[in-house]
This record gives structure tokens, C-alpha cells and sequence, in this order.
């Protein structure tokens, strides 16, 4: 079953932050699909991939998640 988390996400202001942080939640073991939402700062990932993980490959693309 698959789960839906959304993150609140700082940093991110343009075309170019919103790619970077959606191949960065691809990257992450067990995410069917990943998306943000620039306007709102809302990352939604869908999938059974750990919220840790999540976070540190979003971390790990210099953004904060908050």
C-alpha cells in the first residue's frame, strides 16, 4: 500500500529548484512518484520510501526541510 507525505520545503525559487528536488525524491528507494509545488513550498511524495530518507536527499540537494 502505497503512502502520501508532503513536506514543507525552504530555498527552492525557481524552474530549476523544483527539477532538482523532484530528481532528488526519485532518487529515494521506494518513491512511486514526486512532485512540488513551487507556489506553496509543498513537496508530495508518493510510495513507501522512508521519511528520513526523504529528507536527507533533499538535504543532500541543499534544501531545507522544514
Amino acid at each position: 500500500m502505497s503512502n502520501v507525505i508532503e513536506m514543507k520545503i525552504e530555498g527552492a525559487g525557481c524552474q530549476n529548484c523544483v527539477d532538482a528536488i523532484e530528481k532528488a525524491l526519485n532518487g529515494v528507494a521506494g518513491v512511486a512518484a514526486a512532485s512540488f509545488d513551487l507556489a506553496k513550498g509543498i513537496a508530495t511524495v508518493e510510495g513507501d520510501a522512508d521519511t528520513e530518507q526523504l529528507k536527507a536527499a533533499i538535504e543532500d540537494a541543499g534544501y531545507e526541510v522544514v
